[in-house]
């Protein structure tokens, strides 16, 4: 049973529980006050019957002095006992004058009267008469061997009691119902925000979050709460801004990867399919002349060399994307000017039509760095350079320290990159020209392989804002 009560209670809503809470704590609240209220009642009452005897057995006593017996008015349903108490100090009975006076049980009358003797005071008590109910009695001395035992009946009292209790079970049951009605619909009221932010958060969980273009349009906005509410409500929106932002990332990322798969896979077929072509051709061309086969074989090495490169610059990025888990760089110290005019003497002899020039700059400028990925970013802006612009263009190189990093500026003179270009030079397999062939354009991810080898180094790869010229920048930290 108790079990089932725990489960019921589990199953309410939270504005039902506290309205429930505050009204067990209410009830708590109001039988402390009602029993303070009826012990203090009945106290005052039980203290106005008690001087009520005094005041009476005052007069009494005067009668009972003066002739002996009692005469006068006498209070309904009272009683009262005179006892001539002896030398041995038990009390004797003085017959009434009239009957009605004594109650058919005299003991506790007698007993109180022998109690006063022994103790010389007077005293009070509370007894039950037979046939009477309870009664409050009390005994004093009237005169040397006299004592007088008044009863008066506490019905009036009881009555009195039993009246406030029922008003106050009435009254407190009253007052509890409504404070419970009421504060359900007060707490009702106040936890509505938690009910909007639960209602959102399961309209977020029927969002289908797995589509690529996912988004969460819902937010709590609808207004109201005390200002711990409006905290959650902004922690909540804050949340699920958060959630948006990196869903959006992840859309993003998805993306990036599709085109990055179908670009991988578009560039690899092309050399694949020459391979099986040129193959084809060797086959068929087995029984010619050597000359013949010797051109196909050409072919064959070629492309597939050319398969190789562009293999190992999709393995270099992937390598650099997961640096933190496998670390690509040889890190050691070098001269980045001496790594230059390397660069440039190697772009000389590959390129002898083509005008290069060495800007003067430091002497040396040692840096701690991996010679030869440096060496593989210098060399790509360089032949980018060369592939991307007319012959006879000049290209420049240029070393310089700024802000505590050194430059490396490669600039060519040629038709420049088209602004709706320039953001997206970077990208992996991105050409500006699209008509340009793969012989002489090369797979697009040199650019992407140069920034990522410059980030890997804590430096920066960026396209120089210059309208008539291309020219990369390439910041590395000093040290």
């Amino acid at each position: 049973m108790i079990s089932r009560l725990r489960r019921a209670y589990r199953g309410l809503r939270l504005g039902t529980r506290l309205a429930l809470g505050l009204g067990a704590l209410s009830l708590v609240v109001f039988a402390v006050v009602g029993t303070a209220l009826t012990t203090s009642m009945r106290g005052y009452l039980a203290a106005q019957l008690d001087d009520q005897l005094r005041l009476a057995q005052l007069g009494q006593s005067k009668s009972i002095a003066e002739h002996g017996t009692l005469q006068g008015k006498k209070y309904y349903r009272w009683y009262y006992a005179v006892y001539d108490v002896g030398a041995a100090g038990t009390p004797a009975l003085r017959t009434p004058e009239e009957p009605t006076d004594l109650p058919r049980d005299v003991a506790p009358l007698t007993a109180l009267a022998g109690a006063q003797a022994a103790a010389g005071t007077e005293l009070l008590r509370t007894a039950d008469l037979a046939g009477g109910g309870a009664y409050r009695l009390r005994a004093c001395e009237v005169e040397p061997g006299v004592v007088l035992v008044s009863a008066a009946p506490m019905d009036g009292l009881q009555d009195t009691v039993r009246r406030l209790v029922t008003v106050q079970v009435v009254a407190f049951g009253l007052a509890l119902l409504a404070l419970v009605v009421c504060g359900r619909a007060l707490l009702r009221r106040g936890l509505k925000p938690l009910s909007d932010m639960a209602h959102t958060a399961h309209g977020i969980a029927s969002h289908d979050l797995t589509e690529s273009e996912a988004r969460l349009p819902l937010r709590a906005d609808r207004p109201g709460g005390a200002p711990e509410v409006e905290e959650l409500r902004t922690a909540f929106n804050t949340m699920l801004e958060h959630i948006d932002d990196s869903l959006a990332v992840r859309a993003e990322a998805e993306q990036r990867l599709r085109r990055f798969v179908a670009d991988a896979s578009h560039e690899l077929r092309t050399p694949l399919m020459s391979v099986r072509g040129y193959a084809d051709l060797f086959q068929y061309a087995a029984a010619n002349e050597p000359a013949e086969r010797e051109r196909h074989l050409a072919r064959l090495r070629a492309e597939a060399a050319r398969m190789g490169v562009l293999l190992d610059d999709l393995l270099l990025l992937a390598r650099l994307d997961a640096a933190e888990v496998e670390a690509p760089l040889r890190m050691r110290d070098a001269d980045l000017v001496e790594l230059v005019g390397q660069a440039a003497d190697a772009f000389r002899a590959s390129h002898p039509g083509r005008a290069l020039t060495v800007a003067p700059g430091p002497a040396r400028l040692p840096l701690r760095l991996d010679p030869q990925r440096v060496r593989q970013v210098l060399d790509n802006l360089l032949t980018n350079a060369a592939v991307h612009t007319p012959p006879g263009t000049p290209v420049s190189v240029a070393v310089s320290v700024a802000g505590g990093r050194a430059l490396v500026r490669v600039a060519d003179r040629g038709p420049g990159i088209p602004a709706a270009d320039r953001s997206r030079v970077f990208d992996r397999f991105y050409r500006v020209d699209k008509a340009r062939s793969r012989d002489r354009g090369g797979s697009g991810l040199g650019l992407s392989v140069a920034r990522s080898l410059a980030e890997a180094h804590g430096g920066t790869l960026a396209l120089a804002d210059e309208p008539d010229a291309a020219a990369f920048v390439l910041t590395l930290p000093l040290r």
